[in-house]
């Protein structure tokens, strides 16, 4: 019975090589995959984005930006 044929014992390399690219793949995904991350949101961001749905007046908006820099 013969085990090694000179082709690195067959589809063998082969299969490191899907391994080897797997694996990679696994640890060197990007990041910023929508719906898989959420991006923190600044204070500001949230004002801004509750200002522009009209969740809250601009005399509103204008007072919180200014307790939200006098915070930094």
């Amino acid at each position: 019975m013969h085990y090694y044929d000179g082709h690195f014992g067959g589809m063998h390399l082969i299969w490191w090589i899907i391994w080897g690219i797997l694996i990679a793949w696994i640890f060197f995904i990007p990041v910023d995959i929508p719906y898989q991350k959420t991006k923190k949101e600044s204070p500001l961001d949230i004002l801004k984005k509750r200002f522009a749905k009209g969740e809250i007046s601009k005399e509103e908006f204008e007072e919180s930006k200014k307790v939200l820099k006098s915070d930094n």
